[in-house]
């Protein structure tokens, strides 16, 4: 049975490509980590994969803002290729710093090239080290579809505060179906409230998807979470929460387009 091959294109500065392959593979998929110079060398193209994963670390060494540097690489050297991508329906995951990069190019929540929302400094004012709890909110998402227990994973971000211009442009989010992961606290109060949500996101959002449901973005990083042994608690005797589901369906999608 053939594998749906995923890219995990890498850009100076991204140091989670081998975390991101190993879930992708441990998922059914054919991970190959692909420097973005390759891409524009025409070495490799987008429409040879059918899945694509823009992995979290410090693109560009976030000068000039998070994810801002390599958002101006997708859209004014690789748009064709990304959009004809994304227009097929295949899935494409930003973890972290992708999820930056994904608003900052316009594609979340979407379409491009407006940037209707972004991610700024944390309301801590600090980089923000911990474990958190991630709940599904919508079904139309096919990294979540059917996902019902909540994931306990990692962040590990300075700039990872979802923000709005306004109550319209949040009511725009939950209309369209785009919000598609929340900070929750363990008890599910709501607001979560800080640090169960650690960087003060608007509405405890945690991941945005696209209109279509194909693009997923998140601040927090399930790849951390693929082993049962990686629960913080494990020692413990605790478990569950595992990131893998949200690799799982992308992989199950991708191979539609083998």
């Amino acid at each position: 049975m053939r594998q749906p091959k995923v890219i995990i294109l890498h850009a100076p500065g991204t140091n989670r490509d081998r975390e991101a392959a190993l879930a992708c593979e441990m998922a059914g998929g054919a991970s190959e980590i692909v420097h973005i110079n390759l891409l524009a060398a025409g070495e490799r193209e987008l429409a040879a994969y059918q899945m694509l994963v823009l992995p979290g670390g410090f693109s560009y060494g976030d000068d000039l803002s998070a994810g801002r540097l390599w958002a101006n690489d997708l859209m004014h050297r690789f748009r064709g290729q990304l959009d004809a991508f994304i227009s097929l329906g295949k899935p494409v995951l930003g973890i972290c710093n992708g999820f930056q990069v994904l608003v900052k190019a316009g594609y979340l929540p979407g379409p491009p090239p407006q940037q209707r929302v972004t991610l700024t400094f944390n309301s801590s004012e600090h980089f923000e080290c911990r474990w958190v709890r991630l709940r599904p909110a919508v079904d139309k998402c096919l990294f979540t579809a059917g996902l019902t227990e909540d994931i306990l994973c990692p962040v590990a971000h300075g700039e990872g505060r979802l923000a709005v211009q306004n109550q319209q442009e949040l009511d725009q989010l939950y209309a369209g179906g785009h919000i598609a992961l929340t900070y929750a606290a363990e008890a599910g109060a709501n607001p979560a409230g800080y640090p169960a949500n650690p960087n003060g996101s608007v509405a405890d959002i945690a991941g945005l998807c696209n209109t279509a449901g194909n693009v997923l973005g998140l601040m927090p990083h399930p790849e951390d979470h693929i082993y049962l042994h990686q629960h913080p608690r494990w020692t413990a005797g605790a478990s569950g929460g595992l990131g893998i589901g949200l690799f799982i369906n992308g992989v199950r999608a991708a191979a539609r387009f083998i």
